[in-house]
């Protein structure tokens, strides 16, 4: 049988993670293709566009190494300032000519006999058709696949219902009653707007959330200028981020004790913003800093001391024609509820129904126990790669961190492969499980796991398999240094 593909290379997602392989591929003369469901390329901040998304990373650490950008207007980039970041770099390294829009990939089956990967994609209008590839890489992300809350009687509310993920640029809440779910990253977010505009505002909180003033000025034109001509001041300053932000990596998996200092801050700036007793009682969380995603924002606690805005602590238990009913047996009308209530983190990988040899399914093993090498390799799947895979999140700092050196590993595997003259690579199944038992014992001493809160980062059995449990220096050094004997090579080219 003749090994013959469509593309060497198939990148599943067109968001930072296949943005960044594509530019590595481009430069490494490699044939590929991006695969992308929609529209447009962008991935989270393309389909993020609701009030007040921002970015918690630093803008300068938010942006890859290789095309630092002199021009952010503010320490914290807009999502529409993130999207026109990544609209550029599609077009300076000419990867539009790769990408295939409106191409979302319904399954990925490898073939033992030839060695390759067959996708089945499907456009919005119905059409499918097949794609097949030596190598798949996932730049799908985890924060795509929104969350719904399971209320009962939820499907019966008439007013507008979106999700921060879905959001209606057309949409308007002005002179409306408005309910918002979730008090996250994204409602924190979401909330001041809001309460803005909205006739009345109902924030229905599970969980008070940890808040930090948000240190966010605007860069002035001269300091904007001094970066352009002078790129290394702005290497200067993202270095500083970088090593400032690693700082809290140590917090988060060492030392929680040195979030207390933090705490206090927070409960200062608590303090300032809301002068009754009542409801600052209700915004103070009582878990460890950091147990779940710490928030920043100035205008979140004023927004929640209007008078026309309402906290309502008592759980949803039912929803109707006219809004949600809370324990306490209060009915909230509302005209619109927004869902600020996150993402599956699995959700991504689920719907692509990836089948690899001997019979494996990756939902049904991730199902049993999510498992990895260094988040970007899966045993029994050769050649797959995964950016941004398990435990490799971050709490502290930029994922573009991670996605850099992930792309670093795929392209020195693929390198490797070829100079040993093969065309497989896989993770040997013998390494993952002391992979998997070593982010264990390390997730235990961690905030995430002892801080005493209920989090996205934890799965059902309480098990880390989003985060990485210790700093990116160190994963950067594992993943750009890495022992090949970890993996198997097969197969003539």
């Amino acid at each position: 049988m003749t090994r013959q593909v469509d593309h060497e290379i198939v990148i599943i997602g067109s968001g930072f993670s296949g943005i960044g392989m594509g530019i590595a591929l481009r430069r490494a003369r490699r044939d590929f293709v991006i695969l992308e469901k929609a529209q447009e390329i962008g991935g989270t901040w393309r389909d993020n566009r609701y009030p007040g998304c921002a970015c918690d990373v630093p803008s300068h650490l938010y942006s890859f190494s290789f095309e630092p950008n002199p021009y952010w207007s503010r320490a914290y980039a807009t999502a529409d300032e993130i999207q026109d970041y990544l609209l550029y770099c599609v077009e300076k390294y000419q990867l539009r000519d790769r990408v295939q829009f409106d191409t979302a990939v319904q399954e990925a089956r490898y073939d033992e006999g030839l060695g390759i990967w067959h996708l089945a994609v499907g456009s919005s209008d119905g059409t499918m058709r097949t794609i097949t590839a030596g190598s798949v890489v996932l730049g799908v992300g985890a924060l795509h696949d929104p969350v719904l809350p399971d209320i009962p009687g939820l499907e019966h509310f008439r007013g507008e219902l979106m999700h921060t993920a879905s959001w209606d640029p057309a949409a308007t809440v002005f002179g409306k009653r408005v309910g918002v779910i979730g008090t996250g990253c994204s409602g924190v977010q979401v909330i001041p707007p809001l309460a803005e505009d909205a006739a009345h505002l109902t924030v229905f909180q599970r969980t008070p959330v940890w808040v930090l003033p948000k240190i966010d000025p605007e860069y002035p034109d001269p300091l904007v200028d001094a970066y352009e001509k002078h790129p290394a001041l702005m290497k200067a300053h993202r270095a500083k981020i970088k090593v400032a932000n690693e700082l809290r990596a140590v917090a988060f998996t060492q030392q929680p004790v040195m979030l207390k200092l933090a705490s206090r801050l927070a409960l200062q700036h608590l303090r300032r913003a809301v002068k009754d007793p009542e409801l600052r009682d209700k915004l103070t969380p009582e878990y460890t800093m950091g147990c779940k995603r710490i928030t920043m924002s100035n205008t979140y606690f004023p927004a929640l001391a209007r008078e026309d805005v309402t906290v309502a602590t008592d759980a949803i238990v039912e929803g109707d024609a006219t809004g949600l009913t809370t324990a306490d047996g209060v009915h909230h009308d509302l005209d619109v509820l927004v869902l600020a209530t996150g993402f599956d983190v699995a959700g991504s990988y689920r719907h692509l129904n990836i089948h690899g040899a001997h019979g494996h399914d990756l939902t049904a093993d991730w199902d049993a126990g999510i498992e990895s090498y260094l988040g970007v390799t899966v045993p029994h799947y050769p050649n797959l790669f995964v950016l941004l895979g398990p435990n490799t999140g971050l709490g502290h700092t930029s994922v573009l961190l991670m996605i850099e050196a992930q792309v670093d590993l795929i392209t020195q595997l693929l390198d490797e492969r070829d100079r040993r003259g093969t065309s497989v690579v896989t993770v040997r199944p013998s390494v993952v499980p002391g992979f998997t038992a070593e982010v264990a014992r390390r997730s235990a001493k961690t905030v995430w796991k002892a801080g005493g809160c209920n989090s996205w980062y934890l799965d059902e059995d309480g098990s880390n398999r989003v985060l990485w449990p210790a700093t990116v220096i160190e994963y950067e050094h594992r993943v750009r240094h890495p022992e090949m004997v970890d993996y198997e090579f097969s197969g003539a080219i």
